[in-house]
């Protein structure tokens, strides 16, 4: 899976919310941080619901899960580390004989 799709559509879906004045996507050490400048008097609560609303209509119809972290704001700037994450079970049986083989699994 494209995880560059799924962010490519979370941006476009932010930007035009009326409460988001910009908001910019940048990779420092591999890990995926957003920078969200929001109106004045935006609450970190408001702009937390802001992106998860967007997040999850990016996410829809696809496997993934949002990790969405708070880091640091200053005015109306605020700072996430946000990640899309693919889920980590077994897709095929690999023939080891393992505990969680997909083969054991009640359809």
């Amino acid at each position: 899976m494209d995880l560059n799709i799924i962010w490519e559509d979370f941006l476009n879906r932010t930007k035009p919310d009326p409460e988001v004045i910009n908001i910019e996507k940048k990779i420092m050490a591999g890990i995926p941080f957003v920078y969200v400048s929001v109106v004045p008097n935006t609450s970190l609560e408001a702009a937390t619901d802001i992106l998860k609303k967007h997040a999850v209509k990016s996410m829809k119809g696809k496997r993934l899960t949002l990790e969405l972290n708070f880091v640091r704001s200053e005015e109306n700037l605020y700072i996430f580390r946000m990640r899309f994450l693919v889920p980590q079970e077994k897709m095929f049986c690999c023939g080891n004989l393992c505990f969680d083989c997909i083969r054991l699994r009640n359809p």
